[in-house]
């Protein structure tokens, strides 16, 4: 966790994401970067010289095979940390599944989920939502707009949403999967195993799979292109308006 502590910081740091009054709700899926994120700010909030307030919000997708028992041992992670847990009970899995029949459902519940996280954030005084993307996903995310959306573009650290006075910020981005996996299996954090169809099924999953085959031939590769993510002074694109 020391490790994961000091890149959780040197974020903070370098992108000014937390401040002193702030109120930060953190998004709790139940799984094992949501759970890795909200143990890593509540140490940080110990020796941070930002004074801050977490919350932690599960939207609970309305599943009807979701992990009751795994809930439960959520609940008393949050109480052990004397951190308030907020359920909000959604029908977003009916929408997206049953009304929708979405053949990609991702996009539609991601744009669902954070709406809602980001309202119930807002209604409970919030004025930052942290997020637990890490290094793996900030990667895989170029991949998907790169494919298919034919443009280089990931998420940003920090951002800030009108639409809801909210500032989205990602902790986690110098945190890589594996040492995220690490501390949650160390700390035999209470993982909930996800209850989505689609799980392990998705173009993310695909992206996940390129790059491991790639760094099956080029093991260093992974960094190098997290490391170019992250450098944008390395940049060499074309663009017209230079050739003008």
């Amino acid at each position: 966790m020391k490790k994961i502590l000091g890149n959780l910081r040197r974020a903070v740091n370098d992108y000014k994401m937390i401040a002193d009054g702030d109120k930060i709700a953190v998004g709790i899926s139940g799984g094992k970067d949501s759970l890795v994120l909200l143990d890593a700010l509540a140490r940080y909030q110990k020796f941070a010289p930002e004074k801050f307030e977490l919350v932690g919000i599960h939207i609970d997708m309305g599943f009807k095979n979701g992990d009751t028992l795994g809930l439960e041992a959520v609940k008393a992670f949050f109480a052990e940390r004397d951190i308030p847990l907020i359920i909000e009970k959604t029908d977003i899995a009916e929408i997206v599944f049953d009304v929708r029949k979405e053949d990609n459902p991702c996009s539609l519940c991601s744009k669902m989920r954070r709406g809602a996280l980001c309202s119930v954030a807002t209604r409970e005084g919030c004025n930052k939502v942290a997020l637990g993307h890490h290094a793996d996903d900030v990667l895989d995310t170029m991949l998907l707009s790169f494919f298919y959306e034919g443009r280089l573009s990931t998420f940003a650290p920090k951002s800030y949403m009108s639409r809801s006075n909210i500032t989205v910020i990602r902790p986690l981005i110098y945190v890589s999967e594996g040492e995220s996996a690490g501390a949650a299996r160390r700390f035999e954090m209470p993982v909930i195993k996800s209850p989505c169809p689609a799980d392990k099924f998705t173009k993310r999953e695909d992206m996940k799979k390129i790059v491991e085959h790639i760094c099956k031939e080029i093991p260093f590769a992974k960094d190098r292109m997290i490391s170019a993510i992250q450098n944008p002074e390395r940049y060499n694109l074309w663009d017209k308006k230079e050739t003008n």
